[in-house]
């Protein structure tokens, strides 16, 4: 399967795919996506694109899987960290006065 040309975005939608799920789940994980813009259905073609480009599930499938996900959410926070911090090193701090100024927010 290409995976450039068929995805989420581009790939035909003439498939369809049921499931039960407990009706209050299903409302509660609606009300989850649409504060994200989302259908079930959009999140759930998220999930089928996720899983095709990790070849995969997407995530890990496991009782250590809180932990894996901290240690990697530290790891990426820490680098953010040192990314910010070398950019500060080569090119001068910006003072809080500039960074609302920047983003356009009003102090």
């Amino acid at each position: 399967m290409d995976l450039d040309q068929n995805n989420i975005v581009f790939a035909p939608k003439t498939g369809t795919f049921q499931m039960r799920i407990n009706t209050e789940v299903k409302k509660a994980v609606e009300e989850i996506y649409a504060a994200q813009g989302l259908t079930l259905t959009d999140a759930v073609n998220v999930f089928f694109q996720q899983s095709l480009n990790a070849g995969g599930l997407p995530f890990l499938a496991s009782a250590e899987n809180e932990e894996f996900v901290k240690s990697k959410a530290l790891s990426r926070f820490l680098n953010e960290i040192e990314t910010g911090l070398e950019s500060a090193r080569k090119e001068g701090w910006v003072s809080e006065e500039d960074s609302y100024r920047i983003l356009g927010v009003d102090k």
